[in-house]
């Protein structure tokens, strides 16, 4: 989960995620070489002395500040491709999860399964145990077991909200009418926070996720004594 000051992505907990970060970091680099030769050569312009009344076009300098720029787009767009089709890709899962937003809760329930299904609100501060988070923990969390592809299916029954883990790098729009489908793998056990990450309403800010990532006998148990 996000900590205190942090400001750069959050610990992955799912390949997808870490290639997310390697792609935010190779753009990065790529970006602070640009801003770095800008800089450097605007500089340069205004502190020389330098000047040719008689230049009129210079078709070299043209064809390299052209193609330059073509292949760093070209370095970019590759590995950004590559990574689209990545989270796209959904093989053989496990288990198959459906998340419905409402205003301002979530419900789910395990298509694989009888008769498993929960909404989760989030806890009131009043009511919050001294080791929990304020505004991020819910009173059913999401039981997945780790090293599994899980399924998600998401949708709405009011307005638009976002179903969001950063730490998985999952996001995806809940639309009334709509089903929307996305996969993850986990592959840590943990506790993984989110939140609604699209503005649903007065209470938007009060409905977060947490998923409660388990090994594959721990989840078999928890299914079994579930009522």
């Amino acid at each position: 989960m996000a900590t205190w000051s942090n400001f750069n992505l959050q610990n992955s907990a799912s390949p997808l995620m870490e290639q997310i970060i390697f792609f935010h970091d190779h753009t990065l680099i790529i970006l602070i070489m640009i801003t770095i030769l800008v800089g450097y050569i605007m500089i340069n312009l205004f502190f020389n002395k330098f000047i040719n009344r008689f230049l009129l076009e210079g078709q070299m300098i043209e064809l390299i500040w052209t193609v330059l720029p073509a292949i760093t787009l070209i370095f970019i767009a590759l590995p950004s491709l590559r990574l689209l089709y990545l989270l796209d890709e959904l093989n053989n899962p496990l288990i198959t999860l459906k998340t419905i937003g409402h205003q301002w809760y979530w419900s789910y329930e395990y298509s694989d399964f009888n008769n498993i299904e929960f909404d989760s609100y989030m806890i009131a501060s009043n009511e919050l145990p001294l080791n929990n988070f304020r505004l991020l923990d819910v009173d059913n969390r999401i039981i997945l077991p780790m090293n599994n592809q899980i399924r998600i299916l998401v949708t709405a029954t009011d307005v638009i909200h976002s179903w969001t883990i950063p730490s998985l790098g999952v996001k995806v729009d809940a639309n009334p009418g709509r089903l929307n489908q996305t996969n993850f793998f986990i592959n840590r056990p943990g506790i993984f926070y989110g939140q609604c990450s699209e503005i649903c309403g007065a209470n938007h800010s009060f409905m977060p996720i947490v998923i409660e990532s388990i090994s594959i006998k721990n989840f078999i148990n928890w299914i079994n004594n579930y009522s």
